[in-house]
């Protein structure tokens, strides 16, 4: 795999290096730290430009120099600009598989009006993502990563699961699987919808979880890592459900497919992975096929 690991500022991202540096990767694995220098006030003040030049390149040296005490091959990179944009076409130019990135831990409408880089990279990002954020304990307990795959069912949620079994986790991972049995909106907005026809939806829309989660626990099968039981849940907004499962369960990681939609089109459909990654208080992996 190539890992492009961003870390900027570094009091943000140390939870990203601790968790990439303990991580099993596949064979082969490669790691470009990335530190972005933004001298968005100091442009006419070359001293103050090489302080945050010195600065950057020893943020990435460091974390390097962790990753390859873990066994990683590691290499630091500095780059000047917007890190929001700098970190998605670094990730275009070198071909990553996955963007690694700390959370600010920013939500509701001041994430919103402010902004945060991982929610832009999350959002527009070529390769999958995921977004660190810090374990509610200092250290976490000696056992495996309890994941929880958030699945509707699609290609995207079938690249996700695929993703997760394809990937080494640490000894005593278990997974959870939540399906949201989904009801499309304009259709409980319909007026004259009798009772006996919003049961036929329900039932279907219970038909289509249930199917979800089998086709994401055969791409699990026998690859292993423990599974912990499967959630197919009535009809209720899925971002709520992943995010309520994975509290009550402890998750340190949520794993849901992108649908890559972009423009008006995403905009009027909503993003359910954006929104679990805003909202979560655990570590999110948004997986979606890698664009050429």
């Amino acid at each position: 795999m190539k890992i492009l690991l961003a870390i900027d500022p570094p009091a943000v991202s140390e939870a990203a290096i601790q968790e990439v540096a303990k991580r099993p990767w596949p064979p082969n694995t490669s790691i470009e730290v990335l530190s972005v220098v933004e001298p968005h006030y100091v442009l006419d003040v070359p001293t103050l430009i090489e302080s945050l030049e010195d600065a950057a390149r020893d943020t990435a040296e460091t974390a390097a120099g962790q990753l390859r005490s873990a066994g990683i091959d590691a290499m630091p990179c500095v780059r000047h600009g917007d890190a929001k944009g700098v970190i998605v076409e670094r990730a275009r130019e070198i071909e990553a598989d996955f963007i690694v990135v700390g959370s600010r831990g920013v939500h509701g409408m001041a994430q919103f009006v402010l902004g945060s880089v991982a929610s832009a990279v999350a959002r527009f990002a070529p390769c999958s993502v995921e977004i660190v954020r810090k374990a509610a304990s200092a250290e976490r307990p000696p056992r495996g990563l309890k994941i929880l795959l958030a699945t509707d069912g699609s290609e995207f949620s079938q690249l996700a699961a695929r993703s997760l079994a394809e990937r080494p986790w640490p000894a005593g991972t278990s997974v959870r699987i939540v399906s949201v049995a989904e009801i499309s909106i304009p259709l409980l907005e319909v007026p004259y919808f009798s009772k006996t026809a919003m049961e036929k939806l329900r039932a279907e829309a219970m038909r289509r979880a249930e199917e979800a989660e089998m086709a994401a626990e055969e791409i699990l099968e026998n690859v292993g890592i423990e599974e912990s039981g499967t959630v197919a849940v009535p009809t209720a907004p899925p971002k709520d459900v992943i995010i309520q499962n994975a509290e009550e369960w402890g998750a340190d990681l949520i794993v849901c497919g992108s649908h890559g939609r972009r423009g008006v089109s995403r905009f009027l459909l909503g993003s359910v992975s954006e929104a679990v990654a805003s909202h979560a208080k655990c570590s999110v992996e948004i997986i979606r096929q890698a664009q050429s």
